[in-house]
């Protein structure tokens, strides 16, 4: 699979949203990850679907909406509403999380199941074959600049190769401390969407950022094959 780059807009300009925007996407990257914090879920709050409405005015980026929100079944109608593309919520968050995929399939867009990095893969492996995407946090939700856990390497891989046994099509999204050099022990773990907040804003220069994230391809053995 080829590796996506999703600059997260946390760690971009709001003064300037637009042109932050257009500026990573210009660069090369796919998506747009854009985090919805709620101030219960994690301590901050960000914002929310108005955003998201003026963003789709502006770019045709897919825009991959990421919900650190209580109760994410609340929001989605809105949410799909504004022009998301994919709608991530966190499993840990409602106790109907199948409901929920199915809820934002109905509406017309993918949906993805994020877990922090203290959740276990046994806690989503009933709903990897209804997913689009699962979003592995490689940092604890909540703030931008983190380190990269390494730890979290191992889950990524067993999500892919979970994947790989079901023979199903799902996208594994990693977040939290990618730069160049966490990308490609991401990348080598399974992960093919990345996103990459503060070493894409924070670099001089924006495309030679996204081209060092999305590093060289990485050809996968699967277990049969070897």
């Amino acid at each position: 699979m080829a590796t996506i780059i999703a600059p997260s807009i946390l760690s971009a300009d709001f003064a300037h949203l637009a042109d932050d925007v257009k500026k990573v996407t210009d660069a090369g990257a796919e998506y747009i990850h854009v985090d919805v914090m709620d101030g219960s879920f994690v301590p901050e709050i960000t914002l929310g679907a108005t955003v998201i409405k003026d963003l789709r005015k502006v770019t045709n980026a897919v825009l991959d909406v990421h919900l650190m929100v209580e109760h994410p079944e609340t929001q989605l109608e809105s949410i799909a509403k504004a022009g998301a593309d994919i709608i991530t919520f966190h499993a840990e968050a409602t106790p109907h999380a199948h409901r929920v995929i199915q809820k934002i399939h109905e509406l017309g867009c993918k949906a993805g199941v994020a877990i922090c990095p203290g959740t276990s893969l046994s806690a989503i492996e009933e709903l990897v074959e209804f997913a689009d995407m699962i979003l592995i946090m490689t940092v604890n939700p909540g703030y931008g600049g983190q380190k990269f856990i390494e730890s979290m390497l191992g889950k990524i891989h067993m999500l892919y190769h979970m994947i790989d046994e079901m023979e199903t099509e799902c996208d594994i999204e990693v977040d939290g401390g990618i730069n160049a050099e966490t990308s490609v022990l991401a990348r080598e773990a399974g992960a093919n969407v990345l996103v990459a907040g503060s070493a894409v804003y924070g670099a001089a220069d924006v495309a030679k950022a996204i081209k060092d994230i999305r590093g060289t391809e990485i050809v996968h053995h699967h277990d049969d094959d070897e």
